[in-house]
Parts: C-alpha cells; sequence; structure tokens
C-alpha cells in the first residue's frame, strides 16, 4: 500500500462510519473510527518515505501496529502533538481518539462513545483528522 491508499482508505473508513452511526450501529463505528486515524497516520508514514532510502528499523516495528501513539511516533509527529496538547480543545479530542484500540472490535460501544469518537475526528477546528491530513 502506499500513501494515497492510505488516505483513500482513511476516507472509505470516515464515510462508513457515518453511515453506521445513522444507523445506530455504535459498536461498529467507534472500531472503524479507529481506523479511520490509523490509516491517516500510515499515510503521514508514507510520506516521509524516501525512494530507495532503507527505512529506520524502529519507524518500520512501529508502523506495523494498531497503536496510535506508537504511529503518531513513527510519522514523526510526537513533537508536534505535544505542542497541540496544550489546546485545551484539540487534548480534549485527542484523550479520546487515543484510547481507541484494535481490541475495540470485541466490545460494545454505546451511542455516546460513538458519537464522541467521531466528533473528536470531524471536528473541523480542532479534530484529529485535520490535523493529520495537514500531514499526509
Amino acid at each position: 500500500m502506499n500513501r494515497q491508499d492510505f488516505q483513500e482508505l482513511a476516507q472509505t473508513r470516515l464515510q462508513e462510519v457515518k453511515v453506521l452511526l445513522d444507523n445506530h450501529q455504535y459498536s461498529g463505528a467507534y472500531y472503524l473510527s479507529g481506523y479511520v486515524i490509523e490509516c491517516a497516520l500510515k499515510a503521514c508514514i508514507a510520506k516521509n518515505t524516501q525512494q530507495y532510502d532503507f527505512p529506520d528499523k524502529n519507524t518500520v516495528m512501529d508502523s506495523y501496529t494498531h497503536d496510535l501513539e506508537k504511529l503518531v511516533r513513527g510519522a514523526k509527529l510526537n513533537k508536534e502533538l505535544r505542542s497541540l496538547l496544550n489546546d485545551p480543545d484539540f487534548s480534549f479530542q485527542w484523550l479520546i481518539v487515543k484510547d481507541w484500540s484494535e481490541t475495540s472490535r470485541y466490545q460494545t460501544h454505546d451511542q455516546e462513545k460513538a458519537h464522541l469518537i467521531y466528533s473528536a475526528i470531524t471536528d473541523p477546528n480542532h479534530g484529529v483528522l485535520q490535523w493529520l491530513q495537514q500531514h499526509w
């Protein structure tokens, strides 16, 4: 997969989340919301990959994970994230998103939690996806 594939996949998953929310499928909406951010972070990592360069082992290892905080490091966005966390609005959004994990597929999530993560991703002023799109 390449950068464009991850960008398109993030957008597709976001559309699917909206469909699930509209149809009261909150657990699935929550689960896919995390994949929106995972794909966006992997697009950021791909952008930083130079053709013909042998990648750093830690970056590679951190890229093959579902752990959003490791993906932030792999995308070399950890310093910027720390700075953004000084903004209480963005910080609130990030705190919601960072708790997602791929194991959420085995959990039940209610309407409130599903809408919270969707809003944290899509907020037009402080959304996590908006921030990542500036770097992908």
